[in-house]
């Protein structure tokens, strides 16, 4: 009898032990349980930890809370100026009801990634060729709140999404380089063109000052010769040496006031030295002619 009691004893221990080991779970920390009895939810979400479910009856449903990192697959799109792009994208979501996202849709991750391709492609259709390049942040803003709309009814809150690459042809991409070549070299032409300005103002002023002095004009002339003498790549050919140059610049200026009054007599026309030369031949011509015998004459 007390071998059977025993016996009896062990089996109940056991099939205790295996009750439990059918029964027990372990959610993870990052993870929510969904508990179906019969197909209907059974309570509240259970939190993470060790729980108990009826083998057999239960079934639990572990859902991951943490924030999932989805690419959407390239779309191809023709923009609202008609240029045909492929865009992608990436979009990060996490569930924020664990039993609206098992009890409110099928798959909540095939739900998503299907709802962000069909945006996707509705903001190309929306948008311009520049608003996808250079605003994708009001983009990415419109997106996000066209993928959230019907996510929050699954349980799901998107929290960011992100436009990686947009694809252009070929033929787009050779005239936007075009037009970019073009817009740098009209900049580099009016900056060209603003240093001309400003550099011939300047000469403006340096000429005015040369022709105050004129020895500034032969002062630039000698440092233009040892600017390309430094070089020693050039031959320099001087036609004529800059005394020349200097002895005409004096010859331009007339005699100084000095050498005038050395010679008073360079100062009469010429006419009046003509007078007097003939008047003293006349004065001496009967001096002459007394001298002369009368046979000779």
């Amino acid at each position: 009898m007390l071998e059977e009691l025993l016996v009896a004893g062990a089996a109940v221990a056991s099939a205790g032990v295996v009750y439990v080991a059918a029964a027990a779970r372990v959610i993870k920390q990052y993870e929510r349980g969904v508990v179906l009895r019969l197909g209907r939810l059974a309570g509240a979400v259970r939190a993470p930890g060790f729980t108990m479910i009826v083998p057999g009856v239960d079934k639990l449903h572990k859902v991951n809370m943490q924030i999932v990192t989805m690419p959407v697959p390239a779309q191809d799109g023709i923009t609202r100026d008609n240029v045909t792009v492929r865009v992608d994208a990436v979009i990060y979501f996490k569930v924020i009801d664990a039993a609206d996202a098992v009890i409110q849709v099928e798959d909540y991750r095939f739900a998503v990634s299907q709802m962000a391709q069909t945006s996707l492609r509705s903001i190309i259709g929306k948008s311009d060729l520049d608003d996808l390049l250079s605003n994708r942040e009001k983009l990415n803003q419109g997106l996000e709140l066209m993928i959230d709309s019907p996510a929050m009814g699954w349980g799901v809150q998107i929290d960011r999404v992100e436009i990686k690459d947009v694809s252009l042809p070929e033929t787009m991409k050779r005239s936007m380089a075009r037009q970019a070549e073009a817009d740098r070299e009209r900049r580099a032409r009016i900056i060209n063109a603003d240093a001309e300005l400003q550099a011939s103002k300047k000469l403006a002023e340096a000429a005015g000052v040369m022709s105050e002095q004129p020895a500034a004009l032969q002062l630039r002339l000698l440092q233009t010769v040892v600017a390309v003498a430094a070089e020693k790549n050039s031959t320099l050919v001087l036609p004529f040496p800059v005394e020349l140059l200097r002895f005409l610049e004096r010859a331009q200026q007339g005699p100084p006031a000095v050498e005038q009054a050395a010679h008073p007599r360079s100062e009469k026309p010429e006419v009046a030295v003509e007078a007097d030369v003939k008047a003293e031949i006349e004065a001496d011509k009967p001096e002459i002619e007394s001298g002369i015998p009368e046979a000779d004459l």
